[in-house]
């Protein structure tokens, strides 16, 4: 089957809208290279679109009606929000489920230390990365540091033209005969991912000359101790307080327009804010509807799910009973039968193909960029091992959906059969019994520093993720 090319597709004013989002899109981008920075745009987002906060609404003993929004934040990195359907919502909700977590570095706990003359940072890769991706690029610090006090310290250092950046060195190509021998997984081990902060010492008197003058050198760790200086005085952040810190380390730089034709963006963190916006876009222009829509944004995906944050934990359940009770509709069968007969996207890119490494795709059935969303009927490895594998009755189903909003999709697998292989949170959602099914925008180079999508594809996706909250109403 041959699939169009969306571009082809757009009048003037349909490529209109397509750049407008886009410029949202990437101005998202721009603010939201975390987890907690995603949650403070859309809880913002959200609360002018007249959302209101789940808490809040139980202490008020607000009753919801249809139409109502409400929304509800989990350790500030997940998020669900709901806009309340005409049906009663043990007939089902419709879903969106994306992720916004990203491979990056962690800093940890006990992370400052200093040799040869350079203070660094001791970090813990997150997620699947190619660790010589990460070297001798300009990165960002960005994450919170909570005291003991419970003050939280915000930081966000290296986005500004006026912010220093922060780097990891790499082995001079004169002396990496040994390196350049090793296999790609080991020519950079993640103990050598230390991210160089700093290398002047600390001066106790600004007119001393030690070096020159015959005095004696700096002390050992006099530049560890200059930094620490710098952390107290600019962020009152004392050393120990490393060890309740989430900092994250990031691309610096913000997300660009790509190609001649700009019909590109390229930006880090796409997997899968490339999805997780678009899914936030629909929830907030998606009106009153017959079944109540909702949209999940979490946490953890990248490493499985797990902790309180990711979606194997019950935060989406536990908000699904308090916002029945709140309408009046709260049972333990209605809560159950309410998520067994619901529908869900599981919004998570897919990728795309790239002709550079032709042979590790097959061409019929994987996505393209520029030619719509991927649905992707399952992902996993091997033999679909892991995977959600939805069902034919459910994508006869949004077939028909897409079809009546001249939506264009495409089918995708992710990459040859025993190439290598991936999952999403659509196995999660489907234990509850629901029709799930993957469904995203294709990306270059995923989870590199620097990933790239198509704007049509994210235009596509978002017309594609509303039209879905509004008609999808198979039952199980």
């Amino acid at each position: 089957m041959e699939r169009l090319n969306a571009w082809n597709t757009y009048d003037l004013e349909m490529q209109k809208a397509c750049n407008e989002l886009a410029a949202d899109y990437m101005s998202f981008m721009d603010r939201s290279k975390t987890e907690r920075e995603c949650i403070d745009f859309f809880v913002n987002e959200a609360e002018k679109n007249g959302y209101t906060e789940l808490s809040r609404a139980i202490a008020e003993k607000k009753q919801l009606a249809p139409g109502d929004g409400i929304y509800s934040v989990w350790m500030n990195k997940s998020m669900v929000l709901f806009r309340i359907g005409e049906q009663p919502i043990e007939e089902g909700l419709n879903i969106l489920g994306a992720h916004i977590d990203s491979p990056r570095l962690d800093v940890k706990q006990n992370p400052l230390f200093e040799e040869g003359g350079l203070a660094m940072l001791d970090t813990h890769y997150y997620g699947g990365i190619k660790k010589y991706q990460y070297v001798t690029l300009p990165l960002a610090i960005h994450g919170v540091v909570v005291k003991k006090s419970g003050e939280t310290v915000i930081l966000q250092i290296g986005e500004d033209e006026d912010d220093p950046v922060f780097f990891i060195s790499d082995l001079l190509i004169h002396l990496a005969q040994d390196q350049m021998q090793k296999p790609a997984s080991e020519a950079v081990e993640g103990e050598a991912l230390d991210l160089i902060i700093g290398s002047k010492p600390l001066i106790i008197d600004a007119n001393t000359k030690a070096g020159r003058e015959g005095k004696e050198p700096s002390a050992k760790g006099a530049v560890r101790d200059a930094i620490l200086t710098i952390l107290k005085q600019n962020y009152d952040i004392e050393e120990a307080d490393f060890e309740s810190a989430e900092l994250e380390i990031v691309p610096a730089g913000r997300a660009r327009e790509a190609g001649f034709d700009r019909s590109m963006i390229l930006s880090y963190g796409q997997d899968d804010r490339a999805c997780a916006y678009p899914s936030f876009r629909a929830q907030m222009e998606t009106g009153k509807t017959a079944r109540t829509s909702c949209t999940l944004l979490v946490d953890k995906e990248e490493i499985g799910s797990v902790g309180a944050t990711g979606m194997r934990s019950r935060f989406f359940e536990n908000a699904l009973a308090e916002v029945m009770a709140l309408c009046g509709q709260y049972s333990e069968l209605g809560l159950r039968r309410a998520l067994a007969n619901s529908c869900m996207l599981s919004s998570d890119v897919s990728s795309a193909f790239d002709p550079g490494y032709a042979a590790r795709f097959e061409t019929k059935n994987t996505a393209y960029l520029g030619r719509g969303l991927a649905l992707n009927k399952y992902t996993g490895s091997r033999g679909k091992s892991g995977s959600n594998d939805a069902n034919a009755e459910y994508i006869a189903h949004l077939r028909r959906i897409f079809e009546e909003a001249e939506v264009l999709t495409q089918t995708a697998e992710l990459g040859r059969v025993d190439a290598g292989g991936g999952g999403t949170i659509a196995y999660i959602l489907a234990l509850y019994g629901m029709n799930v099914i993957d469904s995203g925008v294709p990306v270059l180079s995923m989870h590199s520093p620097w990933e790239a999508t198509s704007k049509a594809d994210i235009y596509e996706a978002c017309r594609g993720y509303q039209a879905f909250l509004q008609k999808a109403s198979l039952r199980s």
